[in-house]
């Protein structure tokens, strides 16, 4: 019965996180809008990285409460399940067109910040160095992001990085305290369901005899990319590869560099032995999208069934 509990205080706290962070990016867009903040901007910060703020809430939890397999399992195991499944499903769906920047820039640089988080946890953690390590790239990144629209921008094209929506008509005109309480609401629920979803897996994967990188890779990582999910298999339908595939690449680069890169400024982050094998997974499969799309510049339905397969023998590997 204890189980069942368990199970039922991590369905209320994934759903607190997915709505909480939902709620949070309304209120933060329409407050920009009131402000007069440009369009761009807030596509480029709040919208893109809001479908990643479960990932932050959950990892900064669990550090806090000294759960580290946590911490370092959803992240790296939310940015496998972000390639592997929603990029092949996306695929599935169709064709996934892929800007030139995205091949020779931004999938090679998360390729590298893959990297870097495996050299960095080769002695067991990751440290306060490396946590200023991460966030000064994550600022690189974030300049290369506004340097590359503003370029975009002059040259009266499309940027390279658009908002998941524009910010309704009546947001605009929503009164400043209801909008607040909007963001304060979002926080909140987003705090509160990071600290059910942390408590409630450790509780799963000790009654089950799991561990808890297990859990942190699946089911916690499940949870938390459903933004991710919920955006990327939407804009797939519609055509809209670009944020289908941009919304991935931008949401593991905020995984690696702020999450893991906050989380290790708070209180240094367990690298176990066994998150090496997960993060060189992570690697290979950002490299594998360079491969699979440099040639004709498209994620195709064939490359889609391939990423789904890889993540089949992923899980298989990390249940033997």
């Amino acid at each position: 019965m204890e189980i069942f509990v368990w199970l039922l205080i991590l369905s209320v706290g994934l759903v607190l996180l997915v709505k909480g962070a939902d709620f949070f990016v309304g209120g933060a867009c329409a407050l920009a809008a009131r402000l007069g903040v440009a369009q761009l901007v807030i596509g480029l910060t709040v919208v893109a990285m809001g479908t990643s703020l479960p990932e932050a809430a959950v990892s900064i939890s669990a550090v806090i409460k000294g759960n580290a397999d946590i911490t370092i399992g959803n992240v790296v195991g939310s940015n496998i399940l972000n390639i592997l499944i929603i990029l092949g499903l996306s695929a599935l769906i169709t064709p996934l067109a892929v800007e030139k920047s995205t091949i020779t820039i931004e999938l090679p640089f998360l390729t590298g910040v893959s990297i870097l988080l495996l050299l960095q946890g080769l002695d067991g953690t990751i440290g306060l160095a490396d946590g200023i390590v991460q966030i000064l790239l994550f600022i690189l990144y974030l300049t290369y992001l506004f340097w590359s629209a503003k370029k975009s921008n002059g040259q009266n094209s499309e940027p390279n990085t658009k908002p998941n929506e524009e910010v309704p008509a009546e947001r605009k005109s929503q009164a400043i305290w209801k909008i607040l309480l909007l963001c304060v609401l979002g926080l909140a629920m987003t705090v509160a369901g990071s600290n059910l979803a942390v408590d409630a897996a450790c509780g799963i994967a000790k009654k089950l005899g799991m561990s808890e990188r297990f859990i942190g890779l699946t089911i916690v990582a499940l949870g938390t990319s459903l933004p991710e999910l919920v955006t990327s298999v939407t804009a797939a339908k519609k055509g809209e590869a670009d944020i289908a595939i941009g919304n991935i690449v931008g949401s593991n680069i905020f995984n690696i560099l702020f999450v893991v890169g906050i989380s290790a400024l708070v209180h240094p982050v367990i690298f176990a032995q066994g998150f090496r094998f997960d993060s060189a997974i992570s690697a290979v499969a950002a490299l594998s999208l360079i491969l699979f799309c440099y040639k004709h510049k498209t994620l195709k339905r064939s490359h889609g069934a391939l990423l789904l397969a890889g993540y089949v023998a992923y899980f298989v590997a990390i249940l033997c």
